[in-house]
């Protein structure tokens, strides 16, 4: 047990020691599926809701929780990589790393915000700061693109999404109640046709004091 922890920690090191913003994306993204788990759980098990209840409710909670996994793991780590990206070209920096690469005798025009710019590699003298103020900027910007995802996109996308599914049961009800009116309606026999024999020897029975001859 104590070798089985050892090793976990060390994983956890390795993958997140020095990511701090890829372990809060990872483990947000964990707890959504959980979470979705959970969710589908409590509707499969529930043994007051029918078969046709959950036939629906199923692939719903299905649905919803893929909305919420990809749209939490597409926007979190989105702007995790922006803003690393901001990071590693010096757009975003400290005075404490400017100063350092001007003392380079590097040009900040013609260094700054390039996309081949990678700070931590042409600098590695200066890691520990660079890799400090890097590690803030991505849990800020990981926590920002959650709470974007979770109160703004993620809401907007799953109302979308049952306003859709809403339309398609009604027309489906729709078109299942107009095939039950139109069997209701082959069903019905047609009146046969009354021939002018018939209709004689119906009238003469039914006024026989008028005298119709023909």
């Amino acid at each position: 047990m104590a070798n089985l922890f050892s090793n976990f920690k060390s994983v956890m090191y390795k993958n997140y020691g020095e990511n701090p913003g890829k372990m809060l994306v990872h483990t947000g993204v964990l707890g959504w599926i959980l979470s979705a788990m959970a969710q589908v759980s409590a509707v499969v098990f529930n043994d007051k809701i029918s078969k046709e209840q959950k036939s629906f409710l199923i692939p719903q909670e299905i649905a919803d929780a893929a909305i919420n996994i990809v749209s939490y793991y597409v926007i979190t780590s989105s702007f995790k990589n922006l803003a690393s990206k901001l990071v590693s070209t010096g757009k975003l920096s400290t005075s404490k790393i400017r100063n350092y690469i001007k003392s380079k005798k590097v040009n900040p025009a013609e260094y700054i915000g390039k996309l081949n710019t990678n700070i931590e590699k042409d600098f590695p003298e200066i890691k520990g700061d660079y890799k400090a103020f890097k590690n803030g900027v991505d849990v800020v910007a990981s926590t920002v693109g959650s709470i974007i995802s979770c109160n703004i996109v993620t809401p907007i996308l799953r109302n979308e999404y049952a306003a859709q599914k809403q339309k398609e049961a009604i027309l489906r009800m729709h078109g299942k109640r107009q095939k039950n009116e139109n069997n209701d309606v082959k069903g019905l026999k047609q009146p046969s046709k009354l021939s002018m024999d018939n209709y004689i020897r119906i009238a003469s029975m039914k006024y026989p004091s008028s005298g119709l001859k023909v």
